[in-house]
């Protein structure tokens, strides 16, 4: 069956979500994610895409870019092929390195906006990484914060930080406001996870084991397993119940991550 074209946002903001392929990790170190967001620099320069924002996780990105005269999906093609080239070669491997397609969605206005860079930048906090969005390393939080002064891997925040106000020091101000509200945002990744059955959700426990059987969370460190298992939720959008079958701990426990 023909895939369908990709949905064109009139606005040309895409929020994008690019996966390991197998959900295995794309990053193992610091080269690693540095690498990475060297290229998303250099290529978005080349192509003439804006970034707005971006968050690297072990084993999946999220962009949030604005194309101009180039198209979003040739940006994500040289960036994937980019990449992957140079981690073969780096870990002496050969295959794909990303899944087959990158998964997107359009931003067509200012409050949807606001939603998907907090819901980006939020995914370290719910994957229980860091306590606060700025402290993750890998994101575009802190360019948005001017924890660091220069720019940071070529983000580009006027657009944003100026739907909340022209004055940069007030915008600055009411973006941090707006990331520390209670919220329930639920993006292209959120959505995305939720798609997980059980078996896919059982072959993904053995991963994130390597390889070790399910059965040993059942004597592992709790500081350890509760790792595990807040990645499995709050990464991977398992519920609590699905938790509970897939490894065989009981409820309560499962609760108390």
């Amino acid at each position: 069956m023909p895939r369908k074209p990709r949905e064109k946002s009139k606005t040309g903001i895409y929020h994008i979500v690019v996966r390991g392929i197998n959900q295995q990790d794309i990053f193992h170190d610091e080269d690693d994610f540095d690498k990475f967001l060297g290229t998303i620099k250099k290529i978005g320069l080349e192509s003439g895409i804006t970034v707005l924002g971006y968050c690297l996780m072990t084993n999946h990105v999220h962009l949030l870019v604005k194309e101009s005269d180039t198209d979003v999906s040739v940006f994500m093609k040289r960036l994937g092929v980019s990449y992957a080239y140079w981690y073969n070669w780096k870990y002496e491997r050969r295959g794909h390195v990303f899944q087959d397609r990158f998964k997107s969605e359009c931003v067509e206005d200012d409050a949807y906006l606001l939603t998907v860079i907090r819901y980006i930048h939020k995914n370290p906090v719910k994957a229980a990484i860091v306590n606060k969005p700025e402290q993750y390393r890998w994101s575009s939080c802190a360019a948005y914060y001017k924890v660091e002064r220069q720019e940071v891997n070529g983000v580009d925040t006027k657009l944003i930080l100026g739907i909340l106000s022209v004055h940069e020091k007030l915008a600055i101000e009411k973006f941090q406001v707006f990331m520390e509200e209670g919220n329930e945002d639920q993006c292209l990744g959120h959505v995305e996870n939720r798609r997980l059955g059980e078996r896919e959700a059982y072959r993904l426990i053995v991963e994130l084991l390597k390889d070790k059987p399910v059965s040993a969370l059942q004597t592992m460190e709790p500081e350890s397993r509760n790792q595990i298992m807040r990645q499995l939720r709050y990464e991977y959008g398992l519920g609590m119940r699905q938790l509970s079958r897939a490894t065989g701990l009981p409820l309560h426990i499962v609760r108390k991550v």
